[in-house]
């Protein structure tokens, strides 16, 4: 499932915009674009497009027709919207539905009820909100694996579908996800510590702590049946935390997902990491466990608390994790909007009359950050002191230019050079 078209008669405040998520040169020319990124400053509608199309996305997924032509429940969009499933194009505009050629109205009526898209063609929509990282989320990570099982005794009863409405395709991870979540996102992790401290207990009390030989090779024996579940969760999220010299702890079990500071060795509990690194975990692990192939994930304001270095690999790392997926990205950081092509931008600006508008991107990907806060967020990116000290600076170029008296000339260029070497003008 992709979006390839939107465009708002109203929704908000914003107005009269079009969208074509298709690229518009090159041998991609006409394909859906496999990310999105809007860019713009605070209040021009980012968010607002993102939940637009969660929810557009969700009507989709979850439609019912009555009588075979009468949508069942269905809200009017002020607008009209495109999704790809499959080879189909799902087209919602206004009060309509069209889906494999034929046409749906919205309307009261009674009769046999069928789903429009049929249920093996359903994919997710993943949605993360900015305010994804909270203590409430964050809370299921700080407890011990055992305190968590006495806490959620039906643990292996939890399912995917008993989290979700009938029926429902779309997950949104905000600062209240359910508790029972992220239990099914740990089940794995949590039913291997489960038998571990079942196994290391037998072991113990067979007396095995006199021989360590022997309580290593029986472990070991044991773990080629019981592999740690961690681990390969780990093998895609330490690359992540590599540069802030941290790495998943597959030993220590006191913790569901253990970090360790790699110069310390030292355990950290997930609520001493910084922020960036909550809402790593936070967005990596759903991402890791739910299916995401053919799926729409949207991610508001993803570089939040991390430092740009991180912030220039991430839509990499993203894609590395979930490589069949279409990204759609809310950003400030000209980190993050350089992993996008052109055609993969779009900016959101306010015209003359103060409302909103829209244009795609200027910058090749991987351009400057400074060149890309110019070109495409229309920033001059020296502030009023940087901007004081190059007048400056070009005044004693000018000034240097006509003086004659070589003692002045030299006390200028000194000056030139001082500032040149200051600022690397």
């Amino acid at each position: 499932m992709k979006i390839s078209k939107l465009h708002i008669d109203q929704f908000r405040h914003l107005e009269n915009l079009d969208f074509d998520f298709t690229y518009q040169s090159g041998e991609r020319k006409g394909e859906i674009l496999d990310k999105i990124c809007f860019i713009g400053q605070s209040a021009t509608g980012k968010t607002s497009l993102l939940d637009l199309i969660f929810d557009c996305s969700k009507q989709a997924l979850n439609s019912q027709v009555i009588q075979d032509k009468y949508l069942m429940g269905h809200e009017i969009l002020n607008g009209e919207i495109q999704f790809k499933i499959n080879s189909d194009f799902y087209i919602h505009k206004q009060d309509t539905v069209t889906f494999k050629n034929k046409l749906y109205t919205i309307a009261n009526a009674s009769g046999s009820i069928y789903p429009i898209v049929p249920y093996e063609d359903r994919k997710a929509t993943i949605y993360f909100k900015s305010n994804l990282i909270s203590d409430k989320n964050i809370d299921i990570f700080t407890e011990n694996p055992i305190d968590i099982f006495e806490k959620y005794n039906q643990l292996t009863s939890i399912k995917l579908e008993n989290l979700l409405e009938p029926h429902e395709y779309t997950t949104l991870f905000d600062d209240n996800v359910k508790p029972e979540m992220w239990i099914l996102l740990l089940q794995e992790i949590l039913e291997y510590r489960k038998k571990f401290n079942q196994k290391m207990s037998e072991l113990i009390h067979k007396g095995l702590l006199a021989n360590p030989k022997k309580l290593s090779l029986e472990f070991e024996n044991w773990q080629k049946d019981n592999p740690n579940k961690l681990k390969s969760f780990a093998e895609k999220f330490n690359p992540i935390i590599e540069k802030l010299n941290l790495e998943i702890d597959l030993v220590n079990t006191e913790f569901t997902i253990p970090i360790l500071n790699k110069r310390t060795e030292e355990t950290i509990p997930i609520q001493n990491t910084s922020t960036g690194t909550k809402g790593l975990l936070l967005s990596f692990l759903p991402l890791f466990k739910l299916h995401t192939k053919d799926s729409i994930i949207l991610l508001d304001e993803p570089e939040r608390s991390l430092y740009p270095d991180m912030q220039m690999d991430l839509i990499d790392n993203y894609k590395k994790l979930a490589s069949e997926a279409q990204y759609i990205i809310a950003t400030h950081s000209p980190f993050v909007a350089a992993s996008f092509e052109p055609d993969e931008r779009f900016i959101l600006y306010f015209d003359k009359e103060g409302k909103v508008a829209v244009r795609r991107g200027s910058s090749p990907i991987g351009d400057d950050p400074n060149d890309m806060l110019y070109n495409d967020f229309g920033i001059n990116y020296i502030n009023k002191y940087g901007q004081q000290k190059h007048q400056e600076y070009l005044d004693l170029k000018q000034k240097i230019h006509f003086e004659n008296d070589p003692k002045k000339k030299e006390e200028i260029s000194e000056q030139l050079e001082k500032l040149g070497e200051e600022y690397n003008f």
